[in-house]
């Protein structure tokens, strides 16, 4: 089974009020190269942008994997690693389920804001997408070149 990493992010402008504009990104590491995907989502919550963010990066796995998913979303990583009870947003956790079952899974609780090199681009790669309603390809593209040829 191939051992790749995930780092993602959900971003939610307006976080559910008027005309939330909301975005998640992926980026998926193997081997110290690294693959973003974005996609607009619209009028959703922060938290389902995280949990969204999660099924992305999974969805985009063409095989099952041996997964080490990082996020700066306690809301995720405790609901899928501990058990905490799922009060809201089912049809996302069903997705998110879905997504999850064929891979082996370690969730890891990574903290945002923190410098942490490929989450600050995940972070501003779904902040750029929610803000412009559009998933830009080339700002992904050019985001992962950044990063060079890094392991974590």
């Amino acid at each position: 089974m191939k051992r790749v990493t995930i780092v993602c992010d959900g971003s939610s402008l307006g976080n559910g009020r008027g005309n939330p504009r909301a975005a998640a990104v992926a980026v998926l590491g193997f081997k110290g190269y690294w693959k973003a995907f974005g996609e607009y989502l619209g009028n959703a919550t922060n938290q389902q942008a995280e949990i969204a963010a999660a099924v992305l990066g999974l969805e985009n796995l063409k095989e099952p994997c041996n997964v080490k998913l990082l996020s700066d979303s306690r809301y995720v990583v405790e609901t899928m690693s501990s058990g905490w009870k799922r009060k809201t947003n089912h049809d996302w956790w069903a997705r998110l389920d879905k997504a999850a079952a064929k891979h082996e899974i370690e969730w890891q609780w990574i903290k945002g804001h923190a410098g942490h090199e490929v989450q600050e681009v995940v972070d501003k790669a779904a902040k750029k997408i929610a803000k412009e309603g559009r998933v830009d390809k080339e700002m992904l593209e050019e985001a992962v070149l950044g990063l060079g040829v890094t392991e974590i």
